[in-house]
């Protein structure tokens, strides 16, 4: 059975959500590997680039795959052009979760109607989807990025904290406009470094880092990666020169994206403001009647994990921690058991909640009851 999030419980409160990887699952690979370890255990790219840590040959070859698989695609992704069905319902997936989120705004009557979405992602779904639902016309807000300028648009934690008002002709009324605020904690590929400023550009004229001599030594070692059964030790060697291992990392360390290694930026602007954002979601968490919704995140970033636990110290704060599997689930209680303002949500039984069951089940203005389905055995004698 699922939990639903009441809704009517949730509108006229500071809403956060805290989105992660598993959001965009069905378009973009998560750091997870099909490989598994001498003991068992699943793959990361995290956990490989940690056994690497002394090795530049095998940590190269390791970041080229993750560069190559789950980064470029992000740079050069266009919504038009996905044909999967699982991706183009990936996508309809985030345009239902942010019309359940501007539902919740219309409901409120204050001056300040605005929710905050805080994602690791590096990718620009969100930002494609609200654009989407702006071209429609069928509501009215404000897409907030935290961006400020014309001809070029720079970053500044401080434009979180502005909103836009309508007034009347003659002033003598104001509306709040509806606000969405998109707030990337781990970077953005449309981000780049402008002198000791933070651009931010939507392009999509991106260029692989990569040479293609580079690209065709990786099939087999991606491949190998992606296969189930394959295991850690038998890892394929790939041989780069140092001036190679070089010229990579002197581009790869530009990316404006937390390595998944330390979690950390490489560019001090950058890093600077992952801090200031952490700090922003410390402060919104901090606020009286406050909610935080997480779904498709791990809790994998240290930071965020112990900021939240230190955040749960507002008693006016309810968090609801939503997982993909019964395991996760679980996990997060044993996580999260000494706070009683944290609710984990987790699936039934041999069902998982994906994005789709999340909208439909979880979160949403008019959630749906899980009906478990008919074991075949029951059905013939219906």
């Amino acid at each position: 059975m699922f939990e639903s999030i009441e809704p009517l419980d949730t509108y006229n409160k500071n809403i956060n959500i805290l989105i992660g990887s598993g959001a965009s699952a069905n378009l973009f690979p998560t750091l997870a590997l099909a490989i598994k370890d001498a003991k068992g255990n699943r793959e990361t790219i995290e956990t490989l680039a940690t056994r690497f840590e002394n090795s530049p040959e095998k940590r190269t070859a390791l970041f080229m795959h993750y560069y190559n698989t789950s980064i470029f695609p992000v740079q050069k992704f266009d919504p038009a052009s996905v044909t999967s069905d699982e991706g183009k319902e990936n996508l309809r997936n985030y345009e239902t979760l942010l019309t359940t989120l501007l539902g919740l705004l219309d409901r409120r009557k204050d001056l300040n109607r605005k929710i905050n979405i805080f994602t690791t992602n590096y990718d620009g779904c969100l930002e494609h989807t609200a654009d989407k639902i702006l071209m429609k016309g069928s509501h009215d807000f404000v897409v907030n990025d935290g961006a400020s300028g014309f001809h070029r648009k720079h970053l500044h934690s401080k434009n979180f904290n502005t909103f836009q008002c309508q007034t009347g002709i003659f002033e003598r009324t104001n509306y709040g406009i509806p606000q969405l605020n998109i707030i990337h904690l781990h970077g953005s590929v449309y981000w780049a470094k402008s002198g000791e400023k933070i651009e931010v550009s939507y392009r999509k004229n991106f260029n692989n880092l990569l040479t293609k001599q580079a690209i065709g030594k990786l099939k087999k070692y991606s491949a190998f990666l992606s296969t189930d059964g394959n295991k850690t030790e038998d890892i394929p060697d790939l041989s780069f020169s140092k001036k190679q291992i070089e010229a990579f990392w002197n581009e790869y360390n530009k990316l404006p994206i937390v390595n998944p290694t330390k979690w950390k930026f490489h560019e001090t602007v950058f890093e600077e403001h992952y801090y200031q954002m952490l700090r922003q979601l410390s402060y919104e968490l901090e606020k009286p009647n406050s909610i935080l919704i997480t779904f498709g995140f791990s809790f994998a970033d240290e930071h965020i994990l112990k900021l939240v636990q230190r955040s749960l110290a507002n008693p006016q704060l309810q968090t609801f921690i939503c997982c993909y599997s019964d395991t996760s689930a679980n996990s997060m209680r044993e996580e999260f058991k000494l706070w009683k303002n944290v609710k984990v949500i987790g699936p039934p039984e041999g069902v998982k909640m994906d994005f789709t069951n999340f909208n439909r089940y979880v979160f949403s203005l008019q959630a749906e009851k899980y009906e478990p389905p008919v074991p075949a055995e029951d059905e013939g004698s219906l």
